[in-house]
């Protein structure tokens, strides 16, 4: 079996698994729902700025990511499956099988998000879909290679719960400010090139956390 079919027998494994569960998914939609309820209720009707809005997508959208995306490999180490995985596959088959796991639930994720914002803000109002929808592909790509690699090393530790999201927010703190940066431009209407350097920051950013939970991953998925 090549290294592609082998990847992709382990992501069908974690589909096949969550489908059965749903609990990545579960967990996903009732915090949304819970943060959007939040923030409406602290708002009292208030009409917030393109900067505001954009702020609290991407603080929803990281949040939320906390609550399912370290699943991944903390759901082997619980079910004692962690060694059946490192004997029957090599690292990096497991690694890209579970980042394009959790690149799909990403994705889902920011769909999510877009579809409850575009309801319950007025003021959401995408004016450069194309600025919008390559900076959620962009952020949902560098949130899930830094999700992947912190929730294996997550996954060998005791207090799991507790320092997934403290490991997480300062890798993906460049991550965040970037995103939001393109998002504010995508709902004030600017122009495509006007967010050419955001890209360039996200593919930069995606590219070496990709590269570089690769070449780590080894030695975190043996310890």
């Amino acid at each position: 079996m090549n290294v592609l079919a082998r990847t992709s027998a382990v992501l069908v494994k974690d589909l096949l698994s969550e489908i059965r569960t749903r609990y990545a998914l579960n967990a996903l939609l009732m915090f949304i729902i819970t943060a959007v309820a939040i923030i409406l209720f602290a708002l009292r009707g208030d009409t917030p700025g393109t900067v505001v809005l954009a702020g609290m997508f991407w603080v929803v959208v990281f949040f939320t990511g906390m609550s399912g995306l370290s699943r991944i490999f903390v759901s082997e180490e619980e079910r004692g499956t962690a060694l059946t995985l490192q004997l029957l596959a090599p690292p990096g088959v497991v690694y890209f099988g579970k980042l394009a796991f959790n690149v799909l639930l990403t994705l889902v994720l920011v769909a999510g998000v877009t579809a409850v914002y575009l309801v319950a803000f007025p003021g959401f109002i995408i004016q450069t879909p194309s600025i919008f929808f390559v900076t959620l592909l962009l952020g949902s790509l560098g949130l899930a290679s830094a999700a992947t690699i912190i929730a294996a090393i997550v996954a060998k530790a005791g207090s799991r719960g507790t320092l997934y999201p403290v490991l997480s927010f300062p890798v993906v703190v460049v991550l965040l400010m970037t995103v939001m940066n393109a998002t504010v431009k995508s709902l004030d209407g600017e122009e495509f090139s006007a967010a050419i350097v955001d890209f360039v920051v996200l593919i930069s950013y995606v590219m070496v956390m990709t590269a570089g939970s690769f070449l780590l991953f080894e030695f975190v998925w043996k310890d």
